[in-house]
């Protein structure tokens, strides 16, 4: 069973080797689509198209529960996920690639958690992303020579519209990227005791920039990072075997009122 499972979109399909398809139903409804199992630099993974195989799925309308018990119930303990996003400091051009630390979250009408009673937890996020993951990324980005940035914090918005001037000028206060997909997967993937890391993947300025944003823009830069991408996951890959030197295993203990 594979313990590594990717969350993203159609320009991770072709890194996939000797694919199989799996249906997964769920006590949340049905999943964004079909979990693909594959290998990647001959490692096995589980793939998941966050908005569908058509990318059909705004982001407020994903089945995060659903996607994330689903990966689960496949074996899966750690979570990587690709997520195009906007930048709030200058320093952090479109092109590169960040794994954030931190996250601020401003969505609103989200299912956030599993535990919606009897049972109640209270997940510790004081450290939400898995520092093993961040820094394995970090190193495999460096040997392919992909600049990436270790760190920061990543604001989650409703969507699907971009934000206002106002917003974002707010945003860059206390935030350094900007993106629509990070809540809740997260949370419910620190509900379940995983490994979650995000390869944010730069497209833009945001709108405090001199010029609003361009989904036309947007998409371009988001197929040129598509290489980079599947690079670094190719390089990334082996350094995933074996033992897990994080705690995030452990977020359940304690939790529980």
């Amino acid at each position: 069973m594979p313990e590594i499972g990717i969350i993203g979109g159609s320009g991770l399909y072709n890194i996939l080797k000797d694919t199989t398809d799996r249906d997964i139903k769920t006590p949340y409804g049905d999943p964004s689509g079909k979990v693909e199992i594959g290998k990647v630099n001959g490692v096995e993974i589980a793939f998941l198209p966050r908005h569908g195989k058509k990318h059909s799925i705004p982001p407020h309308k994903v089945n995060y529960r659903a996607n994330i018990w689903a990966l689960q119930s496949l074996g899966v303990t750690r979570i990587l996920t690709v997520s195009a996003v906007g930048s709030l400091k200058e320093e952090l051009p479109p092109g590169d690639i960040i794994m954030p630390d931190q996250f601020i979250d401003f969505t609103r009408r989200r299912d956030l958690t599993f535990y919606d009673g009897p049972e109640v937890y209270h997940i510790s996020a004081a450290d939400p992303f898995c520092p093993d993951l961040n820094s394995k990324i970090e190193k495999a980005g460096k040997e392919a020579g992909i600049k990436t940035h270790l760190g920061g914090t990543y604001v989650c918005i409703e969507g699907p519209r971009f934000s206002t001037r106002a917003e974002s000028k707010m945003f860059r206060q206390f935030a350094d990227i900007i993106g629509m997909t990070l809540v809740p997967e997260i949370n419910l993937a620190l509900e379940k005791a995983m490994c979650y890391s995000t390869i944010a993947t730069i497209t833009d300025y945001d709108v405090w920039s001199d010029r609003p944003v361009d989904a036309s823009e947007v998409i371009k830069t988001v197929k040129e990072n598509e290489e980079k991408t599947q690079k670094l996951l190719f390089n990334l890959m082996p350094s995933l075997k074996g033992q897990i030197s994080c705690n995030c295993s452990r977020r359940l203990e304690g939790a529980k009122l």
